[in-house]
Formats: structure tokens, C-alpha cells, sequence
């Protein structure tokens, strides 16, 4: 029979490995699915796994506890796309507090950015483990190929395409404090509706999202173009802003607003800068996408 006291033993030393390499397995899964409440249950599964597995015949935790972590993250994007193509409205990463580790767990903080989230979305599964793997967290190809269960050939494809996508579509963010100069500006005119002020902030081909997922009033289609965001923004601003507090944030490693009303979070506001100005709107008002960012 086994040793109670051994076995507890060993579960002890379980969890301390687990918890030593948690904020990486977060920082993958996140990346993977752009959710914080699936990357959290996949956190669970692993851990399940773990606890369970032989680890006597584990030679390297690590690399056991990132394989397992990536390959159910694959498994849950699949299935996770098939329901996003039914989702009410425009899909937009869950908003994540980033504001004690700016990498979420990665050597950088590649792939984190809420509108590199979405540009990911557009990857296949394994094109989006491979980039992710590759850019953030910088495994070797060698291990990403091991991860995932194919050919180095292959995972090198599979990265040089993603990052071939990314480049045609992403575009060069400003700093840090140039990001921050035009949410500003943009919270300000937006509370006052000042549509001349708000197409001054924005490039020519500005995006407004509103991800209310059927759970709340907001836009259901994207609004493209300068002044139709403009006069989109200057349409609700009398009501939408009524009563509301105004708190900056750090979400996905850039400045962001959190909104509230009588003391309850109701949206995460953030903005994509580039050279031409303010290039994306995405505004997080899905309840069940607040959660991380209410805390």
C-alpha cells in the first residue's frame, strides 16, 4: 500500500512545481484563447493531469506542464471558434490587468495586446501556438515542435505564416505615453460627444467594436471610417456617460479606462494607436468579459 504521508508529500511538491510555472501556463493559454475564464480552466485541467500523472517518469516538469497547457488550449480553440462565429456582435479578447506583470508570464510581451489578440484570431490553432510560443515566450523550434506534435519543418512554416499575416495587417504602435496622450484625449471628447475633436483623434480608417455579446445594448457590426465613429461615439454620448466613473487601467499591457456606474464595472474602454492616430475603438461591455478587470 502506498504511504499516506509519502503521497501527500508528493502532491506537495506537485503544487510547487505547478505553482512555480503558473504565470507562463496562463500566459500561454491567455494568448491562445484570448479569455481569461477558458485559459483559467485549462489551468484546472492541467492541474488535474498533473496530480495524477506518473510524475516519476517526468523528465522535465516544465516542459510536461507547457505541452499539456498548449495542446488543450489548441483543443479548446477549436471548439471555442465554432461558438465565436455564432457570438451576438463583434468578438473581442477578454480585457486582463497586466499592471503586475507587463508580459503576462512571457520572456515579452508579445501577443498580448488586445488588437494582436484579434488579428490571432484569424491564425489556425496551430499557427496561433506556434507564434505564440515562438514570439513571446521564445521556445526554440526544436521545442515548439515537440509541444505540438509535428515536424520542425513544419512549425517553422507554421510561425514564418503567422508572423506574415501579423505583418500585413498589424500595424507599428507609438509608445507607451503617446498611447496614453490619445485615450485621454479620445475619454474626453467622447463624454462631451465633440465630433470635430474625435475626428481629429482618428486615422481615416478607424474601427469601433462594441463586444456586448446579446448581453447587453451595443452595437452588433463594427463602424468603420472617421466620421461615422465620430457621430457613432457623439449619438449615446448624453446617456451613456451619465453617472459614470472614469478609472485608467493597465489592460493587455497598455493604458485602458474602466467604466462604472453606481459602483459597478460595466465597460473596459481601450484604443489601437499608430502614426496615423487612433486606428481601433474597442469597447468590452460583455458582463461575463468584465470579471478579470472588475476585481
Amino acid at each position: 500500500m502506498n504511504d499516506p504521508a509519502n503521497d501527500a508529500e508528493g502532491l506537495d511538491e506537485a503544487e510547487a512545481v505547478f505553482l512555480g510555472v503558473r504565470g507562463r501556463m496562463f500566459g500561454i493559454a491567455y494568448r491562445m484563447l484570448g479569455s481569461v475564464a477558458e485559459a483559467e480552466d485549462v489551468l484546472q485541467e492541467v492541474w488535474i493531469r498533473w496530480q495524477t500523472y506518473d510524475r516519476s517518469t517526468v523528465q522535465n516538469a516544465q516542459a510536461f506542464l507547457a505541452t499539456t497547457t498548449t495542446r488543450l488550449a489548441i483543443n479548446v480553440l477549436k471548439s471555442a471558434r465554432v461558438r465565436r462565429e455564432t457570438y451576438v456582435g463583434p468578438w473581442l479578447p477578454e480585457p486582463v490587468d497586466t499592471s503586475g506583470d507587463p508580459a503576462l508570464g512571457a520572456e515579452r510581451g508579445e501577443a498580448l495586446e488586445i488588437a494582436v489578440l484579434m488579428l490571432l484570431e484569424k491564425l489556425t490553432p496551430t499557427e496561433r501556438a506556434a507564434y505564440v510560443l515562438r514570439e513571446a515566450f521564445d521556445y526554440s523550434y526544436e521545442q515548439i515542435a515537440e509541444i505540438i506534435g509535428l515536424t520542425n519543418a513544419n512549425v517553422r512554416q507554421l510561425a514564418s505564416r503567422a508572423r506574415k499575416h501579423l505583418a500585413a495587417q498589424k500595424r507599428a504602435s507609438v509608445e507607451a505615453a503617446e498611447h496614453q496622450r490619445f485615450l485621454t484625449a479620445f475619454v474626453a471628447a467622447a463624454q462631451t460627444g465633440d465630433v470635430t475633436v474625435l475626428e481629429a483623434l482618428f486615422a481615416d480608417d478607424v474601427v469601433s467594436y462594441s463586444d456586448g455579446g446579446g448581453a447587453v445594448r451595443a452595437s452588433k457590426f463594427p463602424v468603420v471610417g472617421r466620421h461615422r465613429v465620430a457621430k457613432y461615439v457623439h449619438g449615446f454620448a448624453d446617456r451613456f456617460w451619465v453617472g459614470v466613473t472614469v478609472e485608467p487601467v493597465e489592460a493587455n499591457g497598455r493604458a485602458a479606462v474602466r467604466l462604472s456606474r453606481d459602483g459597478e464595472v460595466f465597460a473596459v474602454v481601450t484604443v489601437g494607436v499608430s502614426a496615423d492616430g487612433i486606428d481601433r475603438v474597442m469597447w468590452v461591455m460583455n458582463p461575463s468579459k468584465l470579471t478579470a478587470m472588475a476585481a
